[in-house]
Formats: structure tokens, C-alpha cells, sequence
């Protein structure tokens, strides 16, 4: 096996080009069905699928549970603190750390407040017109959705390890 063939198939690890077809698949299925249902920032469906594929299948179901519940911790106090310090990086950073403390409490750090900074961050900062928790609701729904569609990929197509 020559270099680059070595470089692109790691032995222990799944081939790459596999990964990168699912991948590429969850995420152009979880940004089309966000269009479908008409969400305003489809696009967030599609890099929540990036994060969900790197779970393999095994892992998938309990950290999507994570996943999904660190969205919804980060979209409620997101639309909070949008609501009383619109695009304020200060609250943003101290609403981090509160974040991070909530998830370390119920021990779902590891999955969950990647997805809760997300989701904050994403209502906290997309502070364009309209209602706040309308946002969050919004940003809810597409973060989901690409975890969702991600599942559904991993449970029909599964990784396959050497």
C-alpha cells in the first residue's frame, strides 16, 4: 500500500471515504429537510450533522439523547440572556460557564455542552429582528434536526470496523 492510500485507509479506523460519503450525506439530507420544513437558518442543520457523524452507531443513540438535551439547555438561556443583553460577548462568555457547570452537574459534558455553547452562542449572537425565544425555537429545530437526520443515517447506513 503506497502513502497516500495509507494516509486515507488507517488501520483500526473506519475507511475515511465511507466516513466522508455518510458525512456528505447527513449533511445535504438534515439541510434539505430543514428547507422542506421551511426553517429560516437551514444551514445549522447541516453543521450539527457534521458533529452528530462523528459519533459511530454505538455511541450514537446516547449522544444524540446528549446532543438533543444540551441544544435545549443552550436555547432557553440563550434567548434569556438575548433578551437582556442582546449581543453582549460578556454575558455570552459568563452564560458559558454557567452552561458548563449545568452539564458537568448532571454529568453530560462531554456531548451535551458542545451543543448547548452552540446553541447559546447561535441565539445569542443572531440577535437580527424578531422575537428572541421565536430564535431560539428556530435554532432549537435545526440543530435538532441535524442530529436527528444524522441518527437516522447511523442506523441505516452503519459504520462497518475493520
Amino acid at each position: 500500500m503506497n502513502k497516500m492510500n495509507e494516509w486515507i485507509v488507517n488501520k483500526g479506523n473506519p475507511p475515511f471515504l465511507l466516513h466522508a460519503a455518510r458525512t456528505a450525506l447527513a449533511v445535504a439530507g438534515s439541510y434539505f429537510v430543514a428547507r422542506a420544513f421551511h426553517l429560516p437558518e437551514a444551514y445549522w442543520a447541516s453543521i450539527s450533522a457534521i458533529i452528530a457523524m462523528q459519533s459511530t452507531l454505538g455511541t450514537s443513540l446516547p449522544s444524540s439523547m446528549q446532543g438533543l438535551a444540551g441544544t435545549a439547555i443552550g436555547a432557553t438561556p440563550g434567548a434569556a440572556a438575548a433578551f437582556y443583553f442582546p449581543g453582549n460577548v460578556r454575558a455570552l462568555g459568563i452564560s458559558l460557564f454557567i452552561l458548563g457547570l449545568i452539564c458537568a452537574l448532571f454529568r453530560i459534558q462531554r456531548v451535551a455542552y458542545p451543543y448547548a455553547g452552540i446553541t447559546l452562542a447561535l441565539v445569542m449572537l443572531a440577535t437580527g429582528s424578531g422575537s428572541v425565544w421565536l430564535t431560539a425555537i428556530q435554532r432549537f429545530d435545526e440543530v435538532s434536526l441535524g442530529i436527528g437526520v444524522s441518527l437516522f443515517l447511523a442506523t441505516i447506513w452503519p459504520e462497518r470496523r475493520p
